[in-house]
């Protein structure tokens, strides 16, 4: 369930909305310019995806010497910022806008010090040998013919990429070049069949590519048994990133003021009341669906919790029918929304898709909106079939994880009203703030809880939306103690299985994208934790006149901001 946005997550509309600027908020504004245009050039797969197209013809240069070139511009931006750090001295989202650009550069400096995942972490080069073909094919932002020449240019630098990956890449954990490997797979796949839809928008081209297209898809055969074979048997490296660097990793991901240590804390607190709570709602259905069962199994609060998962997991779709079913499933919670009147609901296409192969092996869907730059296109809702080499048994455990009713609230996350709701919101906002990945999953968190408290789905879908709440909870104590602690996968689905109530096939998804996302499933327990803080504190400020729909709508319109910033800006 992740969104799909920059790791810096800059939202790039620098058309600045001051009321009163003054020279200070010009200068600014000149330094924010500068460092978002060498930002762009030097990331040009971000920018495609962001919806500048000025670059779509280029991949990233990994080169040793490129990389030491951005780390010093990084400190020398950082330096110009210091002028800045009275921010009252600007006016407006300006004041908001020089603390986020501070830590984004902050951030920047830290991944190109310390962090250097170019040296160790297989799948970054997969931004550029995929992804990059793939923003070109997905979306009609420009004609077919303009599209084919930038691909046509972007596989001409695939075996540049190729190459800076062989000589970079060290000594990674073997789990990142497993899925290295799988993923590398999918862009094979990508090369050879998924160009065809823009392909044959223009014949013309389309028999002049053939060759090309052959010799890159020859270029990734020989890159992955280069992973398999070069890089696999000496991929002994610590997938634990450790405690130092997971501290540095988790304030810059969360732009909270929450410590690490009052996450865990907070984390295992919560537990306890949200294990509570599905016990609760999981008592009436037990006794529905039991009608017989004693007074000693009542009170056996795990024994019922886990009985009415288990029967709510009875009715299941399967790697042929979820996507269609997830489709039928976004009209029925757009259609609740609208009902209930819970929050603007933009006029933006939205499509169900499966998920594309070389994207696969993170999660079970994710949201790809169109960027703040790109004024029109769809958004993707993509959703990933089970693994071919899995079991029947554990492909049918990961869909009685994904039943009916878990459906119904992972498409309240990713799509209405979650992520695709809220950044279609975000598009349509022009100050130059930047994008929070904490916001963003946050709000989509905050929306499974708002959904189930207005009725959506009954007690049954509330079964799963407080599962999921589990889930949360259960995401931000592993991504914790396996990064900046000794957790090991027994204990890690332990914890899964018979705390949170998941089956083991989502268990073992979870295990594997713990160990490759450090920091990134944090985001959602303190995401949803910073959301339902703001809205706590809009009904105590409106008192007995609260608006839901006008508190959301308030809420969504500064983009995607740090929610501590959104609350700065509404003033509570």
């Amino acid at each position: 369930m992740k969104v799909i946005t920059l790791a810096v997550g800059l939202s790039l509309s620098l058309s600045i909305l001051v009321a009163k600027a003054n020279p200070k908020d010009d200068e600014f504004q000149k330094i924010a310019n500068d460092y978002v245009e060498g930002y762009l050039a030097s990331h040009p797969e971000d920018a495609t995806e962001l919806g500048d197209h000025r670059f779509d013809a280029e991949l990233t240069d990994y080169s040793p010497d490129t990389l030491v070139r951005l780390l010093e511009r990084a400190r020398q931006f950082r330096e110009a910022l210091k002028k800045f750090d009275d921010f009252s001295q600007l006016t407006g989202a300006n004041q908001v806008d020089v603390r986020i650009l501070r830590d984004n550069i902050d951030n920047e400096i830290f991944e190109l010090e310390e962090l250097k995942e170019a040296d160790w972490d297989p799948l970054v080069y997969n931004q550029s040998l995929a992804n990059s073909l793939y923003l070109l094919v997905a979306r009609a932002f420009d004609s077919p013919e303009k599209r084919i020449r930038n691909l046509r240019k972007r596989m001409e630098a695939i075996p540049t990429v190729i190459a800076q990956a062989q000589k970079n890449l060290q000594h990674p954990p073997r789990v990142y070049t497993e899925t290295a490997i799988e993923q590398t797979q999918g862009a094979i796949s990508l090369v050879r069949e998924g160009l065809a839809p823009l392909l044959e928008q223009a014949p013309q081209m389309k028999k002049e590519v053939a060759p090309l297209q052959e010799k890159t898809a020859r270029a990734l055969e020989d890159y992955k048994k280069w992973l398999h074979d070069g890089l696999l048997p000496r991929s002994d490296g610590d997938f634990r990133i450790g405690p130092d660097k997971f501290r540095k990793k988790l304030r810059f991901a969360l732009a909270s003021d929450l410590s690490m240590e009052e996450i865990m804390r907070r984390a295992q607190a919560d537990l306890k009341q949200a294990q509570t709570a599905i016990y609760e709602t999981a008592l009436p259905l037990y006794k529905k669906y039991f009608p017989n069962a004693d007074k000693a199994a009542l009170d056996d609060r795990k024994k019922v919790t886990t009985a009415v998962l288990d029967k709510l997991a009875e009715k299941h779709p399967d790697d042929n029918t979820i996507v269609g079913y997830a489709q039928k499933i976004v009209g029925e919670a757009t259609d609740f929304v609208k009902k209930h009147d819970l929050v603007t609901v933009p006029e933006k296409p939205l499509d169900v898709i499966v998920m594309p192969e070389f994207k696969r092996g993170t999660g079970i869907a994710y949201c790809d909106s169109p960027g703040p730059l790109e004024r029109s296109g769809k958004t993707f809702f993509a959703v990933e079939p089970t693994p071919k080499d899995w079991s029947k048994e554990r492909k049918a455990s990961f869909f009685r994880e994904y039943n009916n009713c878990m459906v119904r609230d992972l498409t309240v996350h990713e799509a209405m009203p979650g992520h695709y709701l809220q950044l279609a919101h975000a598009n349509q906002f022009q100050a130059p703030t930047f994008r929070s990945g904490t916001f963003i999953e946050g709000w989509a968190v905050y929306c499974e809880q708002m959904m189930a408290e207005q009725g959506y789905g009954g007690p049954e879908v509330k079964m799963e939306q407080l599962k999921m709440r589990l889930r949360v909870i259960c995401n931000a104590i592993l991504d914790q103690s396996i990064h900046a602690g000794n957790m090991s996968e027994k204990e890690a689905m332990d914890l899964m299985e018979n705390e949170c109530f998941q089956q083991e096939g989502e268990a073992v998804a979870k295990w594997k994208r713990a160990r490759l996302t450090s920091a990134q499933l944090s985001t959602y327990f303190v995401g949803v934790s910073e959301q339902l803080d703001l809205r706590d504190r809009a009904k105590a400020k409106a008192s007995g006149s609260f608006d839901l729909k006008k508190y959301h709508d308030s809420a969504l319109a500064f983009g995607s901001p740090p929610a501590k910033y959104v609350r700065e800006l509404l003033g509570l």
